[in-house]
This record gives C-alpha cells, sequence and structure tokens, in this order.
C-alpha cells in the first residue's frame, strides 16, 4: 500500500476560511465544527450571520487560531551577513500597520542606545567632562555665613498655631540610649554630662614627716560632693599642722566618684586613692585602709557630708592629750537619716541591748565618725562585717575588752546623694552583729540568762506537780528543766573557750 493513502496532504489553512475543517481518517467530528445537523453555530466555524472576517482590517498583533504563516526564508526581513549593521536613530524595520498578511514575523532589531553609540568626531574626546560630571546646584558648597535653606525650621507661627513638623510616630522613636534614638550619645537632644568641677583648694605640700594621722575615707558613688569633701578634711588638717595622710577608697563605683579623686590628687599631696574592682562595702573598706594605713591614730568618716569633718583634729587631740582613751566617738544629737519613723525606736532597742550586754552606757552605737589607735584596733579589724554594722563591732569589740572609749557630741547634717542603707535587712544585721559580738567576747552575758530562767521555770513547775500531783512530774515540767541545763552548760563550754583563746 502506498505511504500516501495513509497519510493524505496536509490542506493548508487560509485566513477567511468557513466550513468544516478538514479531519484525518478515522477522526470524528467535534462539536463546534459545524458538521452536526442543528448544531447551533458558534463564531469561527462560518455558520454565525454576524461573524466578522478574519483577520479584520489592519491584522493582528497575535496568531490566529490553527497558528500563525510564517513568511517563507525569501521573505524574512533580516539582513545578509554583508548587509548587517547598526541602523541609525531614526530607521526600525518594523512593518506598518497595513503591510502585514499575518501577520509577519517582526524581525527585532538591535537599536544602540546614544550613550553607546560611536560619537562623531566633533564630540569632544573621551574623558573630557560632561554634563552628567558637573556638580549640580545643591553639591555647591554654600557661602561661608550662610546657613542652607533645608536646615533653617521654619518660623514661629500664631500663638497656639500647630506645629509644622507631623508628629513623631510611635513605631519611629528607638530604644532610649540606642544608635539613632532621641537623647543618645551623639544625636540631638542628648543629655549634657555634668561638667567636671576644678578642684579650688590646694593642699600644703609635704614637710618629709611620717604620718601621725590616717583618715579612711568610703567612697561609692559620690561624684557630686567627694571633692568638696576631701578639700574640707584636708584644709582642716592642714591648719592643724598634724603629719596625715588621706586614704580615698573607691568601692567600684559606677559614677565618676574615681574620676574626680585622680583629678584631685595633683593639688592635694597627701591624699592617696584606693580603687576596688569589685564592691565589698563599707566594712571591708575601712578594714582594709585601716590595714594599710600609717598613723598611730586612724579615723573613720563618710564622705557624704553628713559628719563634721572639720572637727576631726579635736578628736585626734583628745587621744593624744589622755593615753587612758584608746577611742573617741562622735555622738549624733539628732537623727536626720531615712526612715526616721520606724529607725529611731528600732536604734533605741539596739542599743539598749547593747548596754545590757555591755554593762556600758552607749549615746551613739554605730555613729561613722570616730578616731582610735590603731595597734589597739588591730586584733579586732578581722571581726568586722562588710556591711555598715563595722562601727558597732569596734564599738562592742573595745567595750567589752575594757578599753577606754569617750563620746563627744556632734551635729548630724542632712545626707547629700542616695542613702545607702537599708531599715530592714540592715536592722537586721546589726542586731544580730551586737548578739554576735558578745558572744564572741563574753558569752555568759548572752546564754547564762535564758538557762537560768528555763532552769527556775523547770523548778517551780515541778514543786507545782508535787502538790496537785503527788510523786508525778509532767513532761513538759522535765523538758524545761533540762532544756535550761542544756543551755547552762553550752555557756559554761563557751566561756571556757573564750578564756583559752588568749586574743582577750
Amino acid at each position: 500500500m502506498p505511504l500516501e493513502s495513509l497519510f493524505p496532504s496536509e490542506q493548508p489553512y487560509a485566513p477567511g476560511q468557513t466550513g468544516p475543517q478538514p479531519s484525518y481518517p478515522g477522526e470524528q467530528p467535534y462539536p463546534g465544527q459545524g458538521s452536526y445537523p442543528g448544531e447551533p453555530g458558534y463564531p469561527g466555524n462560518g455558520s454565525y450571520s454576524q461573524e466578522q472576517p478574519y483577520p479584520p482590517p489592519g491584522g493582528l498583533d497575535y496568531p490566529p487560531p490553527g497558528g500563525p504563516r510564517y513568511p517563507s526564508a525569501g521573505e524574512q526581513g533580516y539582513p545578509s551577513a554583508g548587509e548587517q549593521g547598526y541602523p541609525s536613530a531614526g530607521e526600525r524595520d518594523y512593518p506598518s500597520a497595513g503591510e502585514r498578511d499575518y501577520p509577519a514575523r517582526p524581525s527585532y532589531s538591535y537599536r544602540p542606545s546614544p550613550h553607546e553609540a560611536t560619537p562623531p568626531y566633533d564630540m569632544p574626546p573621551y574623558g573630557a567632562p560632561s554634563s552628567y560630571d558637573a556638580a549640580t546646584a545643591y553639591r555647591t558648597s554654600q557661602p561661608y555665613g550662610t546657613r542652607p535653606a533645608y536646615d533653617t525650621p521654619p518660623g514661629p507661627g500664631r500663638f497656639g498655631a500647630d506645629s509644622p513638623y507631623p508628629p513623631p510616630s510611635p513605631f519611629d522613636t528607638a530604644a532610649p540610649g540606642a544608635p539613632g534614638a532621641l537623647g543618645a550619645p551623639g544625636q540631638p537632644g542628648a543629655p549634657v554630662p555634668p561638667s567636671q568641677p576644678e578642684p579650688r583648694y590646694r593642699g600644703a605640700p609635704p614637710d618629709g614627716r611620717e604620718p601621725h594621722v590616717s583618715i579612711v575615707l568610703p567612697c561609692f558613688n559620690e561624684q557630686d560632693h567627694v571633692l568638696r569633701e576631701v578639700e574640707r578634711i584636708s584644709q582642716a588638717m592642714d591648719a592643724s599642722g598634724l603629719p596625715y595622710e588621706l586614704i580615698a577608697v573607691d568601692d567600684a563605683s559606677t559614677d565618676g566618684t574615681l574620676e574626680r579623686l585622680r583629678a584631685a590628687a595633683p593639688n592635694l599631696p597627701r591624699l592617696r586613692v584606693v580603687h576596688f574592682a569589685r564592691n565589698g562595702g563599707a566594712g571591708t573598706v575601712r578594714r582594709i585602709g585601716t590595714q594599710q594605713a600609717k598613723g598611730e591614730i586612724v579615723v573613720w568618716t563618710d564622705a557624704d557630708m553628713t559628719y563634721p569633718n572639720e572637727r576631726i583634729p579635736e578628736l585626734v587631740a583628745m587621744l593624744d592629750a589622755d593615753p587612758s582613751i584608746d577611742q573617741v566617738v562622735g555622738a549624733r544629737t539628732s537623727e536626720e537619716g531615712t526612715h526616721k519613723v520606724v529607725r529611731v525606736p528600732a536604734k533605741w532597742f539596739i542599743r539598749k541591748l547593747a548596754e545590757r550586754l555591755t554593762n556600758s552606757e552607749i549615746p551613739d552605737l554605730n555613729s561613722g565618725l570616730r578616731a582610735f589607735r590603731r595597734d589597739v584596733a588591730e586584733p579586732y579589724l578581722r571581726l568586722l562585717p562588710p556591711g555598715f554594722s563595722c562601727v558597732t563591732t569596734i564599738t562592742l569589740a573595745f567595750l567589752s575588752n575594757q578599753h577606754g572609749v569617750v563620746y563627744v557630741p556632734i551635729e548630724y547634717a542632712k545626707r547629700a546623694g542616695v542613702s545607702k542603707f537599708r531599715f530592714v535587712s540592715d536592722a537586721y544585721r546589726y542586731i544580730l552583729q551586737v548578739l554576735r559580738m558578745v558572744m564572741y567576747f563574753n558569752p555568759l552575758k548572752v546564754l547564762m540568762p535564758p538557762a537560768l530562767f528555763l532552769l527556775g521555770l523547770g523548778i517551780i513547775k515541778g514543786i507545782y506537780d508535787m502538790v496537785v500531783h503527788p510523786f508525778y512530774f509532767a513532761i513538759n515540767t522535765v523538758l524545761i528543766f533540762v532544756t535550761g541545763l542544756i543551755i547552762a552548760s553550752l555557756a559554761l563550754l563557751a566561756d571556757l573557750i573564750v578564756r583559752s583563746r588568749g586574743d582577750t
């Protein structure tokens, strides 16, 4: 069988052709091709009466159904190899709408950009500045003394008028202190740091004598007044003529306290600045400062402008005049601290407890201004706690060991800066420290009173039981009496240890 009978010749489709489409052998007609009787006509199969001729006049911009008829190889508008070249700026080989019979496949040609075209000979040579390289008006420098217009804020409007600037959005604000935030360093509205105060007092030059007095000054976040405090102390000691040293210990301050002290050191030859990298507390500062002291007399005071530090020479003179006095304490005549409502009764209770346990009169148990002999205080420095109760400890240590302590009335001013005293925690530590110090030096004062009370209560209860229930002791009577015996035994044992220790 010939192959042509199996594959009939293809009938090309011409634009505008109507009627049934050619089908292949064995192919079933499809609806929409006009081959079923009574089939409604659809646009495109020639049976629709209002159908417009295809293609419409003017050609189409897209291939018609069934595929476009591409021009033959000889009809293509591509230039031959010898004719190829760049067309001029005004030439394009797109066919006009009337020349399309398609539409024929458009021949796309490359149109170079004016910037890529070869410049004519009358253009300036390569590298010469063009209009694109010229500086624009907004880049030109402003004349000196003239403020640019875009930096000038709008003038003030009528009173009560709205601001010309739109209100800031809450989503545009950055965190305080963050880069780019309003008020951050380097940004508009940044707070101006306080200016460094200049030292106003120049201390007396050293005279070659060894220090007789060592003043230990704990400093923690005292930048606003520490310079005035060290100048006041130096001025009072220079006027007294006593050889001294001022040990200012910065207890890991987070403000500019250390910088203020170092700035004052060149003008105060007797000032020695010590820096702690970690905060250790007032007791630690006073203990280490006393251990590093060179003078025979050590003075403790505060840097918060509360104590009359100009009276330090007076305290030292009392120690020099009477060898039987080992410590002089400035007893405050008023209370200017925080939490006065609860602080005054709490201090009164602790002071009365200490007086009872030491059999001494104590006008001020925890005053921060005191002067004492260094050789007498050295054995008790290891007992100092790190907190504020160190002053209570040194007082009880002297009183418990029969050292002479004298109290001098002083005025107490309101504190400068923020107080570091915490009422609940510090009051609790004061009570524990009083009991601890008395137990350390005289345990019978703490343990024997409750032991004797329980023993006496047990005896009285035993007599009552014998009267009510002859020859019968209740269980609670036995427990009370035995508890008293145990505490009394511990008191005697603790006293024996203290006596055999050798440091009292």
